[in-house]
């Protein structure tokens, strides 16, 4: 038996699973996520039998059919003016939900909105959860209600193809969240556009920002990270980095290039990150972990020869462990 289960749900059922000491049926169950806090995995990992962790990508990396945009506002009242002049041109490619960080922010947008002409819907976390289901559903079907202002009680499990720009009114409190908010358009392959605007106040979230737009191939705006650099640890961070590049380009020897994503923004370069058993080779630029991680699948095959299915679970589950982390 196989099941497939959002986040949300399954975190319900291996809570529900943990206070009852119950005992779950031998079963295969999938779960898709975009990000996996350590003490869900944790939890995960106690009560299930066995999990295996597959991470496609970077985790927490931003779907790349996804166009990320951000604008820096000087003041918190000039990103009004910026929204209430491009709602007409975001409502006529798709539906637009727009996030806020509090309640009373939600309501407060939402009234305003209404006041200007713009029929929109509202969600937010003290809502009944069958006024959260009928403004949801009219939302999807209503071709009067283009516009949905919400929490982050919408960020996760709202899938609705018609979504095609994301507002991130408020920053997001972490980077996971913002992964989750924009993900609510570019889905099952189609196209979609996430705008976040930012003031000074939002200066520590600049760092998470700039490493969520590059892990995903986005332009980096020298605005934001101008402001990045300004918070410290990210700064060190950024001057290690460029340091450790010329180091390293100095000590090669060879055109040889590795595998991996490269990352760069303004002319910095982050470096190369391996995938260790995803297309790694042989060759001496490949890290030591993927090297582990193709001897230990080697070795397997050719000791069991008899067994071949046997063999290459046992070297995919070497290669997917490698990764789990409790």
């Amino acid at each position: 038996m196989s099941h497939i289960l959002c986040s949300t749900k399954l975190i319900a059922c291996l809570t529900w699973a943990s206070s009852h000491k119950f005992a779950l049926l031998p079963r295969q169950t999938l779960l898709f996520s975009a990000t996996f806090k350590k003490r869900i995995e944790k939890l995960a990992r106690e009560i299930l039998d066995d999990p295996i962790k597959i991470v496609q990508g970077e985790q927490g990396e931003a779907n790349e059919n996804i166009t990320q945009i951000v604008h820096i506002f000087e003041e918190g009242p000039t990103k009004w003016n910026w929204l209430n002049d491009r709602l007409i041109e975001f409502t006529s490619t798709g539906k637009v939900l727009i996030f806020v960080t509090k309640k009373a922010n939600s309501i407060e947008l939402a009234k305003n909105l209404e006041e200007n002409g713009f029929k929109n819907g509202l969600l937010h976390g003290d809502m009944h959860q069958d006024d959260r289901n009928k403004v949801i559903n009219e939302f999807r079907k209503s071709t009067e209600m283009s516009i949905l202002v919400a929490t982050d009680v919408a960020a996760r499990g709202l899938d609705i193809p018609s979504i095609k720009t994301v507002v991130n009114y408020d920053t997001a409190r972490d980077i996971d969240t913002h992964t989750h908010r924009i993900g609510r358009t570019g889905r099952a392959g189609e196209k979609g556009t996430a705008y976040t605007l930012l003031t000074a106040n939002d200066k520590e979230f600049c760092p998470h920002l700039v490493r969520n737009l590059e892990s995903s191939g986005q332009t980096v705006p020298k605005t934001l990270l101008d402001m990045a650099v300004q918070v410290p640890w990210f700064k060190n961070q950024r001057e290690n980095s460029s340091s450790s590049s010329s180091s390293s380009k100095s000590f090669s020897s060879d055109n040889s290039k590795p595998t991996g994503k490269s990352f760069s923004a303004a002319g910095k370069s982050l470096g190369q990150r391996l995938r260790p058993g995803f297309g790694s080779n042989k060759s001496s630029t490949s890290s030591d972990g993927a090297a582990t991680i193709q001897r230990k699948a080697v070795i397997n095959l050719s000791t069991t020869a008899t067994d071949r299915i046997g063999a290459l679970k046992q070297a995919y589950s070497n290669s997917f462990k490698s990764n789990f982390v409790s």
